[in-house]
C-alpha cells in the first residue's frame, strides 16, 4: 500500500492534552485508517474521527480494531476516556438539531467530559426549558444547539452563570439562510459572554468545553 502524502500532528497531545482529531470528509478510507494508526501509536489519549459515514466507519473499524461508532453524531473513536469530573450539558432546541448535538455529545464523552443531554426545549414552548433550569444551572458548562432564529442560546445565557457555548445549526426555512441567521443572532446576543462556534459545529463546541475543562482541572489541582 502506497503511503499517503500527509504530515500528522503527533505532538498535539503534549501541547493541548488531546491528540489531533481527524476530520473525515475529503479523506479516503485508507488515509483515515493510516492516520488513526499513527495517532494510536504515538499518543496515549483518545483518537477520534468526525463526520464519517457508516460505510467508512465499518471499513476503518475493520482495518484498525477497537473502535466505537456513534451513528447519529458520526463520530468514530478509539480509547474513549472515562467520564471525568467536569459536567457538560448539551441542550437542543428541536429534534432537527439532534445530529449536531449528537456530534457534540459524542466528542465530549469520548474525550472524558461527563455529558448530560437535554433535548427539545426550544423557545416555542418556553415552559420546556424553564422546567430544566435547576438541572442546567448545576452543570459546569452548557452547549446550546439551535437553528431557526437561534434564540435558545440567549435564553439559556440569561438563566445560568456557567459558560454557554452556542452552536447555530442550518435548520430552518429560507430566511434562516442555512444557519447564518442563527449564527448572527447568537453573536449579537444580549446575554453577555455567550461563546459562539461555527454553523453545525458540534465538534467545535465540544472542543471549547474541553479547553474549559482543562482550565478547571488545573485550578482544582492548585487548590
Amino acid at each position: 500500500m502506497r503511503e499517503p502524502n500527509y504530515t500528522v500532528d503527533l505532538d498535539r497531545e503534549r501541547r493541548q492534552g488531546l491528540p489531533e482529531v481527524v476530520y473525515g470528509p475529503g479523506k479516503t478510507d485508507v488515509e483515515i485508517a493510516r492516520i488513526v494508526e499513527l495517532l494510536l501509536q504515538n499518543n496515549s489519549g483518545p483518537v477520534l474521527v468526525t463526520r464519517v459515514s457508516a460505510d467508512t466507519a465499518a471499513v476503518v473499524g475493520d482495518a484498525v480494531p477497537g473502535s466505537t461508532y456513534d451513528t447519529v453524531g458520526r463520530v468514530l473513536a478509539w480509547r474513549s476516556a472515562a467520564p471525568g469530573a467536569f459536567t457538560l450539558g448539551v441542550v437542543t432546541a428541536g429534534t432537527a438539531d439532534g445530529p449536531v448535538a449528537s456530534e457534540a455529545a459524542a466528542v465530549a464523552s469520548a474525550i472524558g467530559l461527563s455529558v448530560t443531554e437535554i433535548r427539545d426545549v426550544g423557545v416555542a414552548g418556553i415552559h420546556r426549558i424553564m422546567a430544566r433550569v435547576d438541572e442546567i444551572r448545576a452543570l459546569d458548562a452548557v452547549v446550546v444547539v439551535a437553528g431557526m432564529e437561534g434564540a435558545l442560546a440567549s435564553v439559556v445565557g440569561g438563566l445560568v452563570a456557567s459558560p454557554v457555548i452556542a452552536v447555530p445549526t442550518s435548520t430552518g426555512y429560507g430566511a434562516a439562510l442555512d444557519g447564518v441567521t442563527a449564527l448572527l443572532a447568537m453573536m449579537t446576543s444580549c446575554a453577555a459572554g455567550v461563546t459562539v462556534v461555527n454553523i453545525d459545529s458540534g465538534f467545535g463546541a465540544a472542543m471549547a468545553a474541553f479547553r474549559l475543562a482543562q482550565s478547571y482541572t488545573r485550578t482544582k489541582a492548585v487548590e
